[in-house]
């Protein structure tokens, strides 16, 4: 009931709600944020493998439909994932502190016997990287479009990292994170990773790294080191994907075009005109050595001319 009862003191706090946290009666809380097992059993078809929209480290997500008409999305927690237990009492946490149109909605959750969910908004057009990666889906998105993903994704950022009640890194900022809406506005999606930072910290260094590979910042992939940067170099990587709409790392590409960020590297390398004057005045830059992940790029990155 440990689990149960911080969820329902989270619940009751944002809903100045009067009922008791233990009590069998929170799963029919006034304020609708509670979920019987059965209704939601009832709205997948139980669980049925053609509701399914996807599957996650924190499980599988499930359409569901409401006896009011309502669409809904249904994350349920894998019974046998430790970590998942605590990204779900982490995710209704956060996002029982956050509104914002670029993030989103958690309609409620069921915690009943070991069976765990979250409920949101059924967003029909589904993640980001359904629509980018696939040949036939691409084409739907203009030029106009992309753009107005960026900024969608970037508002989101901007209010969890300046303007929530506290400062909270998501951790986990990719395509597959960002579900659109019917007019393919983006919502940062999945809290599960998410860290708080209260107070004034900036900043913090852990030794658990948690994440996805090809997204994660270097100085916290390689040193723990934890701020809003990391979120906002994976958002420079899922930009990259935007505007180019391919995976961040694509083996079928080849050894030399595989990863999404040497490539791009290696291209404004050979075609960016130094400026300093130097003896390579007017000259192309050389590219550097090709490397698979370029951390070797990242700590350089800082420094400006032209290789000797």
């Amino acid at each position: 009931m440990g689990i149960l009862s911080n969820i329902c003191t989270c619940l009751r706090r944002a809903n100045h709600a009067d009922a008791s946290p233990t009590d069998d009666a929170a799963h029919q809380d006034s304020s609708g944020l509670f979920f019987k097992l059965e209704a939601l059993q009832i709205a997948t078809n139980f669980f049925s493998d053609l509701n399914q929209l996807g599957r996650g480290g924190f499980g599988p997500v499930y359409k569901g439909l409401l006896p009011n008409g309502q669409e809904v999305a249904v994350k349920k927690l894998s019974l046998n994932s430790r970590q998942g237990l605590r990204e779900f009492t982490n995710e209704v946490k956060l996002l029982l502190r956050v509104q914002h149109k670029n993030l989103v909605m958690l309609l409620g959750c069921c915690v009943e016997g070991p069976e765990k969910m979250l409920v949101y908004e059924y967003l029909r057009n589904r993640s980001l990287d359904y629509f980018l990666f696939d040949r036939k889906k691409s084409p739907l998105l203009d030029w106009a479009k992309r753009f107005q993903m960026v900024k969608g994704i970037a508002r989101g950022l901007l209010y969890l990292h300046e303007e929530a009640p506290e400062r909270i890194i998501h951790r986990d900022i990719k395509a597959s994170n960002i579900l659109l809406d019917d007019q393919l506005n983006p919502k940062i999606a999945d809290f599960g990773l998410a860290r708080l930072f209260p107070g004034d910290e900036t900043h913090l260094s852990t030794f658990k790294i948690s994440g996805t590979l090809g997204y994660m910042a270097p100085e916290y992939a390689m040193r723990g080191y934890l701020s809003v940067k990391t979120d906002v170099f994976s958002f420079g990587i899922l930009v990259l994907e935007i505007v180019s709409g391919r995976k961040n790392h694509d083996r079928s590409l080849g050894s030399e075009k595989a990863d999404l960020l040497n490539f791009v590297y290696t291209i404004v390398l050979s075609s960016v005109t130094c400026t300093a004057v130097t003896s390579c005045q007017l000259q192309k830059c050389p590219p550097r050595p090709k490397h698979s992940w370029s951390w070797s790029w990242w700590e350089g990155a800082g420094s400006s001319g032209c290789n000797p």
